[in-house]
């Protein structure tokens, strides 16, 4: 077999290896922060809900909850299914409380993503 051909059927194995290779394994984590809408979050520099009412309204009207931590760090909701799954439904309940949420963390540069597993009220 040639050089050329050797290195092209290299390259075509790293290519049918690429999306196996790249997979990010989620990282077991607990959350506690605000269930808050992202249009607040980012537009107004909130930190918490103004009120369980302004984030129920906003996430009605389409605006994605979020799970902002303690100190700030915002972390999207994010279905691991496929296809995706909304998730507001999961966080509706919550919205504008104060929650304690346990799953999968998934990173990428500056953003936190989070595979819900189990959500509750902060004591």
């Amino acid at each position: 077999m040639s050089i050329a051909r050797k290195s092209l059927a290299r390259t075509l194995a790293l290519l049918a290896l690429a999306p196996t290779a790249f997979a990010q394994q989620g990282v077991k984590t607990t959350v506690s922060g605000w269930v808050i809408d992202s249009a607040c979050a980012f537009t107004k520099g909130l930190h918490k809900p103004i009120s369980r009412e302004c984030a129920t309204a906003c996430a009605k009207a389409g605006s994605p909850l979020v799970i902002m931590r303690d100190d700030g760090a915002i972390f999207l909701p994010v279905s691991d299914q496929t296809p995706a799954t909304e998730e507001n439904s999961k966080l509706m309940p919550y919205a504008g409380q104060h929650v304690v949420v346990t799953g999968k963390e998934y990173t990428h540069p500056g953003s936190h993503a989070l595979v819900i597993e189990t959500i509750s009220v902060k004591k």
